[in-house]
């Protein structure tokens, strides 16, 4: 991508109830949920990096890991359970955090479809893969480095980084690539506030993230279906936005391995590939960094990904999205519904170019 290609650089200044779902009238939903989007679109992206053969654990059967312990309280707000009215389950930390609308009002997705219905091709590419395969990785212990384009560097561990701000609660939609979606609500804070403390200088104008590379925890990168380890990068103003959250759990537990553990990146108005998972460096730098997904395919998966019903995929249509549990389709909104708060960012920007 040449320098003229590049948009302009900033300036340097509903949520599912956890319990399982039983009952016949779910099970047929999902069932005819599962054959129709994984098979018709989901397909898509295993086969652009299987190119049509079965990933890593397809077939194989391992022991699904356990439900995650509780984090720390959430403050100052009360973890969305079944009864807790997503409007009301999470309250803004700050004042100048309360310009932005964290919640959803609809129906959250259940933590059972949440923790099996996954992308992390670390762990095999067919969606029940990583809820199989995911006990392999170890997440203790565990340390985040920030390095780059900043005046205070430095490496954390998990244990004190969960422990460094207090943890939200935050209900957001994730639409994916793919045309499904779900409602989730994470636990976490805000990215900007990392990268705050390490200080960035007036050279950082993106963000580069990095998952853990470790072919023995995760299966997966022994095979060769993309450039691991998976990278993936923000420029430095959608960073900072307080929408963008560093999640370390879902429902109020821990995060499952195969959702990220044991810490994500969550960015609710970007396509859910843009959520890297399992992280282990986030880097300022200078200029835009590579991203998997589009050294992968460039022609399908440009930088920026932002979530827009009026650019198709080059192979289906990205007008309307099924919500996990339902089986009626409905219309994708713009930005994921976050356009009130996020669309200032491409202001004067050609969204079909730079999609």
């Amino acid at each position: 991508m040449s320098k003229s290609d590049l948009p302009p650089e900033p300036k340097s200044s509903d949520v599912t109830p956890e319990a399982l779902y039983d009952g016949r009238r779910e099970f047929i939903k999902n069932t005819i949920l599962y054959l129709t989007t994984a098979t018709a679109i989901g397909g898509g992206l295993t086969y652009l990096t299987t190119r049509g053969r079965l990933g890593p654990g397809a077939t194989g059967a391992s022991n699904q890991p356990p439900l995650p312990g509780d984090l720390p309280a959430a403050s100052p707000t009360t973890p969305p359970t079944e009864t807790t009215p997503a409007s009301a389950a999470t309250a803004p930390a700050t004042s100048a955090a309360a310009k932005v609308n964290y919640d959803t009002d609809e129906p959250r997705t259940a933590f059972n479809d949440i923790s099996t219905y996954n992308n992390f091709y670390e762990f095999g590419t067919a969606k029940s893969d990583p809820a199989r395969n995911a006990h392999t990785l170890k997440t203790k212990p565990w340390t985040v480095e920030i390095d780059g384009e900043c005046g205070k560097p430095q490496t954390i561990d998990i244990d004190t980084l969960i422990k460094l701000y207090p943890l939200e609660d935050r209900v957001y939609r994730m639409r994916c690539v793919e045309a499904w979606s779900m409602v989730i609500p994470w636990r976490g804070f805000e990215l900007r506030k990392i990268l705050e403390r390490v200080e960035p200088t007036s050279k950082a104008k993106f963000v580069a993230f990095t998952t853990l590379f470790d072919p023995d925890q995760m299966p997966g990168q022994r095979g060769h279906s993309i450039h691991w380890p998976y990278v993936e990068g923000l420029r430095l103003d959608e960073a900072m936005h307080p929408l963008s959250l560093l999640a370390f759990g879902i429902y109020g537990k821990t995060i499952p391995n195969q959702n990220g553990a044991p810490i994500r990146l969550v960015v609710p108005w970007k396509y859910g590939f843009k959520g890297i998972k399992s992280i282990v460096k986030i880097s300022l730098v200078e200029k835009m960094p590579p991203t998997s997904w589009n050294l992968l395919a460039p022609d399908e998966y440009g930088f920026f990904c932002n979530v827009n019903p009026d650019v198709d995929h080059p192979r289906w249509s990205q007008a309307s999205e099924r919500r996990i549990g339902d089986i009626l389709k409905r219309t994708t909104l713009k930005f994921n519904g976050y356009g009130e708060q996020v669309a200032h960012l491409y202001k004067d920007m050609d969204l079909v170019k730079f999609y």
